[in-house]
């Protein structure tokens, strides 16, 4: 038997064991793949849905309307909770895949039909932007092409075991997929639970710290790193905190800030309900508590 023979049986057997566990995202708009990974559970992407509810369309045909579980926008992940039928849950690998392992990747896009293609892992701890324009670190880079609506369907191995999460498109025939590994698995049954990851926002528009460093220097500042306030909503929680257009945030929670990735990592590490944050009006520079929620009520 040569390669592309082995190939070939290999591709068959995966559609055939594993297939009916792919299933469709979405009708009509913005359509994407699913992975059964258990009774009544569908992991995607946060991008193949909107809202609460999305249409799941499974190997043999049949639709089910799922109710979104839990959803993380800025690491791309949901958990659907549907009428998986007979469906059996993907298994997960037990070992990281390394550079040039034979990979296969599974879709449905939308529903509509099955595909299976072949490549290798051409590269580990990759990164893209997620939905919502934040960095998401330790993808896996591979080669097996992909079809629009592709997202949310799984990497496999030979074995039929779950490698990754197919999400990005990088073109020029490169695709990312966040690695199963046992951070995801514990972030999948946290959304499984209902646990959706909602970091506090503080309600500002900022400005990158290279433009923010050019603005300031136009006006005779001295430099610093941070990311410059362009707006604060009315009544958010850094407008109740003092926190005013102009202003130049250079750290949060004891953390430097120096771009947004940095101020959206600190945001999503808070435990309570109130971040310290490190602000230069000016030239001066003052600390701040920014507190979330609601407002107190006067007596």
């Amino acid at each position: 038997m040569t390669i592309f023979d082995e190939i070939q049986a290999t591709i068959a057997r995966l559609a055939e064991n594993a297939g009916s566990s792919v299933a469709g995202v979405g009708q009509r708009w913005g359509v994407g793949s699913g992975i059964v990974l258990g009774e009544g559970r569908v992991l995607t992407n946060a991008h193949n849905v909107r809202g609460s509810q999305v249409t799941v369309t499974f190997a043999d045909g049949r639709t089910a309307e799922g109710t979104v579980a839990g959803h993380d926008f800025d690491g791309d992940l949901a958990v659907i909770e549907a009428d998986t039928g007979q469906a059996a849950a993907l298994p997960w690998a037990s070992t990281a895949p390394a550079v040039g392992r034979p990979v296969f990747a599974l879709s449905n896009p939308g529903g509509r039909g099955l595909r299976v293609t072949f490549g290798t892992v051409s590269g580990i701890d990759r990164s893209f932007r997620g939905p919502r324009g934040l960095r998401i670190t330790g993808s896996l880079e591979h080669t097996a092409p992909l079809l629009p609506g592709s997202s949310g369907g799984p990497v496999l191995d030979a074995a039929g075991q779950l490698l990754g999460i197919n999400t990005n498109r990088l073109g020029e025939g490169f695709y990312l997929a966040i690695p199963a590994d046992e951070a995801l698995r514990g972030r999948v049954e946290a959304l499984a639970r209902g646990e959706s990851v909602r970091p506090p926002q503080l309600g500002i528009t900022i400005t990158p710290g290279h433009v923010a460093r050019r603005m300031r220097r136009a006006v005779g500042l001295p430099d610093a790193e941070g990311l410059l306030v362009r707006d604060v909503a009315e009544d958010s929680p850094a407008a109740r905190a003092g926190l005013t257009r102009g202003d130049l945030i250079t750290a949060a929670g004891g953390q430097p800030v120096r771009s947004a990735d940095d101020l959206a990592g600190a945001l999503r590490a808070v435990t309570g309900d109130t971040v310290e944050l490190t602000v230069m009006h000016g030239a001066d520079e003052r600390s701040i508590q920014v507190r979330f929620g609601q407002p107190e009520e006067s007596a």
